[in-house]
């Protein structure tokens, strides 16, 4: 049986050493441990799309940012480069846990070999992994999310926007995680209206073929399903899914962001009017309340699962097209109060 910690996931608000590390690329703002032995701050080392991904990436760097202003101390964010093996992430983990980084989090199911390989090697350090379950140390979290469940959301709210009775679906990559958005968006879409079409493509089979780092081949499968009919376009997909919004502006309909509130993001505000919502997952938050539980000296281990009752999970309500629509929201209300009770079951495949 895994251990479960019992930290609490809460959201949080959104708010890198030097030439010995420099090897593992990435920015930082380098922090002393003073000779004491005390970690000299956090570390996260990004998964594919890096900085910038307007994703999960992102929202890593905020929770990162977050506790490096509150605790004082420093923080490195790492690059992934082109073609990396395992042991290379085993490597960058390594050399930031020996600068004294605590803790050292892989940001992407991805990192699970690694962390498992490095964690081992440095057992007084606290290894996290977001999205992955699979590592059951003393010294590592898995701080995972109920990613179907908000995603179920973005189907009633897809299902209630549609006029053609048409919406579709990207997902980044074939895989397990990946099937869990797809799956509760279905589900939402059909308890909604079962009537509503959803067409629905995934990018590559492989992550390293570019399914969550590739805005062209996002924009291209989000026109094929715009052609199709679809009027309403979900995308799990990383920074592909910049290029599904980039389709979806453009065709005048609306776009269903991920992970973080893309309506507010820069990168994306040209395209932010047809940012209906954004299914969220706080990762920003597990972070952050991972490097608390360190720093508090009580380290989190064990599955870290963040859902929609917790708060870890959910919908963006910025655009006020979505907001101020309140025959939705009283469907969304519906849906949430039956998620959390146990009365709808969502899927995961």
């Amino acid at each position: 049986m895994r251990r479960v910690s019992r930290i609490a996931v809460a959201g949080v608000a959104t708010a890198t050493l030097t030439a010995a590390l420099a090897a593992c690329g990435g920015t930082s703002n380098d922090a002393s441990d003073g000779g004491d032995g005390k970690a000299k701050g956090l570390a996260i080392a990004y998964d594919v799309g890096g900085k910038g991904d307007q994703s999960f990436n992102d929202a890593a760097t905020a929770g990162m940012e977050k506790a490096a202003a509150e605790f004082k101390y420093g923080s490195k964010a790492v690059e992934p480069t082109d073609g990396e093996s395992d042991a290379d992430k085993v490597q960058r983990l390594e050399t930031l846990a020996k600068a004294g980084y605590n803790p050292v989090i892989g940001v992407g199911y991805a990192y699970a070999p690694a962390v498992a390989e490095a964690a081992d090697k440095f057992p007084k350090t606290t290894f996290g992994i977001v999205d992955d379950e699979t590592i059951d140390k003393k010294n590592v979290a898995d701080m995972v999310f109920h990613e179907e469940q908000a995603s179920y959301l973005a189907g009633v709210t897809a299902a209630l926007t549609t006029k053609s009775r048409t919406v579709g679906f990207v997902g980044g990559v074939d895989i397990p995680l990946i099937h869990k958005f797809e799956a509760g968006y279905k589900q939402g879409v059909a308890d909604t209206d079962p009537k509503v079409k959803v067409v629905s493509q995934f990018l590559t089979e492989k992550a390293e073929d570019g399914g969550f780092a590739s805005p062209d081949k996002g924009k291209t499968a989000a026109e094929g399903q715009i052609e199709d009919g679809a009027d309403v376009v979900y995308h799990a997909a990383g920074l592909s899914g910049q290029g599904v919004i980039e389709a979806a502006a453009a065709a005048k309909v609306y776009a269903i962001g991920v992970d973080s509130d893309q309506y507010n993001q820069n990168a994306l505000k040209a395209y932010k009017q047809y940012i209906l919502t954004s299914a969220t997952k706080d990762v920003a938050g597990a972070v952050y309340n991972l490097a608390k539980s360190v720093q508090d000296g009580k380290p989190a281990t064990g599955v870290v699962r963040a859902s929609l009752k917790t708060g870890g999970v959910g919908l963006a309500d910025s655009n006020p097209v979505f907001k101020d629509d309140t025959e939705l929201q009283e469907a969304l209300k519906k849906a949430t109060d039956g998620i959390n009770d146990g009365s709808i079951k969502v899927k995961t495949s």
